[in-house]
């Protein structure tokens, strides 16, 4: 699949997907959050995570500071032979290549990426906790994991993200740019 191909939704296996969500209201040295955002998303498979879905991105208020830069955000479900300490290790390594700094929680940021769900996995496996504990209230993270696999179950709740898209509560301004 190429970068240009989007949405596409997911023909594989939803129980055993695993599942990124990608964010940026800080363009860095980038022309914008989409370039940077696109920059990211072409490391992935270096670190080995090929993706293999992505949805559109969205663009939302900044959250929980309305008053921040707003958010460009997007979910992709990728392939890989990591375990989920690997993922998170992996995607730490993409965040601080594009000079992701945490000052302070939910500041501006080039780079967020989040291990929203690792299969069927739950619980707190040694200080990760999956599926992602705040994942299924984004619309931001649920509307564009909609897209590509509207009947996926979230492992806890067992909810498909289609219906917690419908009932999000952060983020309800949150829609597809195109």
């Amino acid at each position: 699949m190429t970068m240009g191909e989007y949405p596409c939704e997911y023909a594989g296996d939803l129980d055993q997907a695993v599942i990124v969500a990608l964010g940026c209201n800080d363009k860095g040295p980038w022309r914008d959050c989409r370039e940077a955002l696109e920059a990211a998303l072409a490391r992935f498979r270096a670190e080995g995570l090929d993706v293999v879905a992505r949805s559109s991105w969205w663009r939302s208020q900044a959250w929980p500071d309305p008053n921040d830069p707003p958010f460009l955000n997007g979910v992709v479900i990728v392939h890989t032979q990591h375990d989920p300490h690997a993922v998170m290790a992996a995607l730490g390594r993409i965040e601080e290549a594009f000079g992701r700094q945490r000052s302070r929680p939910n500041a501006p940021r080039t780079l967020d990426l989040d291990l929203v769900a690792y299969g069927r996995e739950q619980g707190d496996c040694d200080g990760l906790i999956l599926p992602h504990p705040r994942a299924a209230d984004r619309l931001f993270v649920m509307g564009p994991l909609a897209e590509i696999a509207p009947e996926w179950r979230h492992p806890v709740l067992d909810v498909t993200a289609r219906r917690l898209a419908e009932t999000a509560a952060i983020g309800s301004d949150a829609m597809p740019i195109r």
